[in-house]
């Protein structure tokens, strides 16, 4: 598993600058006025910093944006990456300044020079989410970052300050493994395993396995899985943070691997459907965060942990089969598998536990990627305030998404003549009759958001806090939802 840097955070020391051999990153804000610690690194390099700042380039640069200076002579660093920043520059700034210099990292040593910057731990916080790499299965010598110092006035109220953030940053990066990992190494009795590690941060952990699941009637999720030999399982997380109030849950799918079942999808970009399980990756990052940071809140995340694979024994187009909930589905197309698998978890999930709202999270329909791209996850929701609430969280977080209709009309497109409902109608609104399916699964009082992150889980270009890959796209959006809405 990968590790986040784990920075140091210590008072300015002008005398060991000089002799710092990594890369030396010194912040200057948009007047161009060098504090102590750059004016510093200006006399070292005999006036290097002053000119490149009155340079034409310097001017045209925004906060956040990155310039090196390479071996500068006088210093002992490798570099000197120049960051436009002002002091009062903001979250997002910050973040993106950080995220350049982690980009720059790999296998040096960094000394940042973060003065009296405003949100040091932001900065940090974007500048170890982007020197992420998954290295797990490379031979031979790797690159991996080094070590992190950053200097600034209070170094004791950083490293208080960045206590969350490192939280919010083993979550990221504990959701970006799963993602990226194989399928022939995360298997459903692989993911279960690690997901009950987490017992050692506090979460109450238990695994449904297929015999209790039968006894519980989910016969949709089942029917997923029943071709492949890796045993279908839920997963159920619960940190209790908070009182004695009903807990919010979260709802992860966790296909390990889909091939399409029986309605097999073509070879051509097959091997990405190990990113199918991106929704319960999720969900496990956020509850990692939770407990690392000991929320104060009721948090439940449950995932659905299946492979979809043709076989003797998988589900076949044209079959029906019955609900958690009771409701009959005629299986179109064994390629609309997620759905089926959410469907027996929402409803197991307001069964047991009558959560006071719910997101669920899947890698659910190419559709939603033709409509949004990779750079919006799509929100449908049948309350305003909770889906409001997370789209500001998801905003102040930098993480895309944009709220999509649901409506009757759209339950006319997924009836089926032999059944209550079918899993597939086709193209036209893909991600919409989707979402459409999964609300007749979630309970009229139950205030509900559904997050097709199929754009957003793994993404085919690096973004500005990760390289091309996984994302961990989610973790710090749900995390804020929870903290401004269910913590006091």
């Amino acid at each position: 598993m990968t590790t986040p840097i784990k920075p140091k955070f210590t008072t300015t020391d002008l005398d060991a600058i000089g002799e710092f051999t990594g890369r030396v990153v010194v912040l200057v804000g948009e007047d161009g006025k060098l504090d102590q610690a750059a004016r510093r690194v200006n006399r070292l390099t005999r006036g290097a910093l002053l000119r490149l700042t009155e340079a034409e380039d310097f001017a045209k640069m925004t906060d956040g944006d990155v310039q090196d200076m390479a071996f500068p002579s006088g210093l002992a660093a490798c570099a000197v990456q120049v960051v436009r920043l002002s002091r009062n520059a903001s979250v997002s700034a910050a973040r993106k300044a950080g995220a350049a210099i982690g980009k720059a990292a790999r296998d040096k040593d960094i000394l940042v020079l973060a003065g009296n910057l405003k949100h040091v731990a932001d900065l940090t916080l974007g500048l170890v989410l982007r020197a992420y790499a998954f290295n797990d299965h490379k031979t031979g010598e790797v690159k991996t970052p080094g070590a992190l110092n950053v200097m600034c006035k209070d170094a004791e109220a950083a490293q208080a300050a960045y206590a969350d953030a490192g939280a919010l940053a083993e979550g990221v990066f504990f959701t970006r493994d799963l993602v990226s990992e194989p399928a022939n190494v995360l298997t459903t009795v692989e993911f279960a395993r690690r997901l009950e590690e987490l017992k050692g941060l506090g979460l109450k952990v238990q695994v449904l396995d297929e015999p209790e699941l039968e006894k519980l009637g989910m016969r949709t999720l089942l029917a997923v899985g029943q071709g492949s030999s890796s045993p279908s399982k839920v997963v159920v997380m619960e940190w209790q943070g908070g009182g004695k109030e009903s807990p919010f849950a979260l709802v992860g799918k966790g296909v390990v691997f889909d091939t399409g079942g029986i309605s097999i999808k073509p070879a051509l970009g097959m091997e990405d459907m190990t990113m199918d399980m991106g929704g319960a990756g999720v969900v496990a990052g956020v509850m990692k965060a939770l407990a690392l940071r000991k929320a104060k809140a009721n948090v439940v995340g449950l995932v659905g942990l299946v492979e979809n694979m043709p076989d003797g024994k998988a589900q076949r187009p044209g079959d029906v089969v019955r609900s958690m909930k009771g409701d009959t589905v005629e299986v179109i197309n064994t390629d609309a598998e997620g759905r089926l698998v959410l469907s027996d978890v929402l409803w197991y999930a307001q069964e047991r536990f009558k959560p006071v709202g719910m997101v669920d999270l899947a890698t659910l329909t190419g559709a939603i990627i033709i409509g949004l791209g990779h750079e919006n996850a799509g929100a449908f929701s049948n309350d305003d305030a909770l889906c409001n609430a997370f789209l500001k969280a998801a905003g102040s977080e930098g993480e895309g998404a944009w709220r999509m209709p649901l409506g009757a009309g759209y339950d006319e497109l997924i009836k089926s003549n032999i059944a209550d409902i079918k899993n597939s109608c086709g193209r036209p609104a893909g991600s919409i009759t989707a979402a459409q399916f999964l609300k007749r699964f979630v309970k009229d009082e139950t205030p509900w958001i559904h997050l097709d992150i199929a754009g957003v889980a793994s993404v085919p270009k690096e973004t500005s806090f990760a390289p091309k890959g996984a994302t961990g796209w989610g973790v710090l959006a749900l995390n804020r939802l929870i903290a401004d809405k269910f913590e006091g």
